[in-house]
């Protein structure tokens, strides 16, 4: 138990040191007071979308301090817990300290993964898109499973989604979706899912019950704010508007509200049909569009992004990135990282952290042991 204890102690201490080095701690301090003393001034909300970006910066770097605060005193108490119950001879009060100090070690692992996320989009809001791949209903009701998978998600992390555009399939399923995911580092977790996904299983629309392979790709892009420009010329994009399209009822839209944009150089198309307004639509669907630039933009950047257009080329054979095998076993396994679980259940229903954090680690590509960097 000692062993254990004191292994558990170094873990958390190298985190805590990891954690403030990346912070670069004093510079970190002195900009949070600076950023509480502007957030205090009575003039701060005349210029709103000013006062977001400053609010975002504090409650990023003050989540981030209070991260590395609490993990020090749950070191320094349990450890003095467990010293204390060493001595008195206490088996339940030694048992209560290593429990602690799990519980601060699983904390210390997850801020050293979101300390990763330092990119230069990784704290906005994201779009996250869905195509369903050749294979008719059964790709279309993949691409539906999927759409839930990270609906789910998202709101076990407290962020909301919204539908921006959705094309149902003919029989089950979707063809497309496009949502919007709105919550702290969304951007950042979600950036690493882009690529083909593949299932395989028991067809529930095959009275063969035949096994079926299928596919459907996932592409993430930043929400991005008026303060990043992109040049977008207007001889560039095509506009065209359509009827939206949905299960009927008194909501259907009667006029032609949904809206298209292609951007003719890349082939990029953006389109939205959540409001009733096509104008509504028209900014929705030219803000997609930015963030669909800004993100190539950043890509062109990244000295990782060779491989990112790869995995986008063909949804189908020899370009996915993970498997999720229904039959004839059960195994969830990211083909980037060898990271795998057989609880496909679970990753069905939003259990992706662990994927994520070993895309996301393999991408950033730093040590995460103090003593190697």
């Amino acid at each position: 138990m000692r062993a254990e204890l004191e292994a558990l102690s170094r873990d958390i201490s190298k985190s805590v040191a990891l954690l403030r080095r990346r912070l670069d701690w004093d510079v970190a301090l002195r900009r949070l007071d600076e950023l509480d003393a502007l957030s205090e001034r009575p003039d701060l909300w005349n210029n709103p979308q000013e006062a977001q970006g400053l609010m975002r910066e504090r409650n990023r770097i003050q989540a981030s301090v209070e991260a590395v605060r609490h993990l020090e005193r749950d070191l320094s108490d349990h450890v003095e817990l467990a010293e204390m119950a060493e001595a008195e001879g206490d088996e339940d009060m030694i048992e209560e300290a290593r429990k602690g100090l799990l519980e601060a070690k699983t904390r210390a692992d997850r801020a050293e993964l979101e300390a990763l996320l330092s990119g230069e989009a990784d704290g906005n809001d994201a779009y996250l898109e869905i195509n369903a791949g050749a294979g008719g209903t059964e790709s279309q009701d993949w691409a539906s499973i999927l759409r839930r998978m990270y609906v789910r998600w998202a709101q076990s992390r407290g962020m909301s989604v919204e539908e921006i555009e959705e094309s149902v399939g003919e029989e089950a399923g979707i063809k497309s979706s496009t949502l919007l995911i709105k919550g702290e580092n969304a951007f950042g977790w979600l950036k690493t899912e882009s690529g083909v996904h593949r299932l395989v299983r028991i067809s529930p629309f095959d009275s063969a019950a035949k096994r079926h392979t299928s596919f459907s790709s996932v592409w993430v892009y930043p929400v991005v704010d008026d303060t990043i420009v992109i040049d977008i010329q207007d001889k560039d994009v095509r506009i065209d508007t359509y009827r939206a399209s949905g299960a009927g009822g008194q909501h259907i839209n009667k006029t032609d509200s949904a809206v298209r944009i292609t951007h003719l150089p890349t082939g990029i198309a953006c389109a939205s049909q959540q409001e009733r307004s096509q104008h509504k639509n028209r900014d929705i669907a030219w803000k997609m569009l930015r963030a669909r630039l800004y993100e190539m933009e950043l890509q062109k950047r990244e000295a990782a992004a060779n491989a990112l257009e790869d995995q986008k080329t063909d949804i189908g054979w020899g370009h996915q990135i993970r498997s999720y095998v229904l039959q004839p076993y059960q195994m969830v396994k990211d083909l980037r990282t060898g990271a795998e679980t057989s609880d496909t259940s679970g990753v069905l229903d939003g259990d992706l952290d662990m994927f994520m954090a070993a895309s996301l680690a393999q991408r950033v590509g730093v040590a995460t042991d103090p003593d190697q960097e």
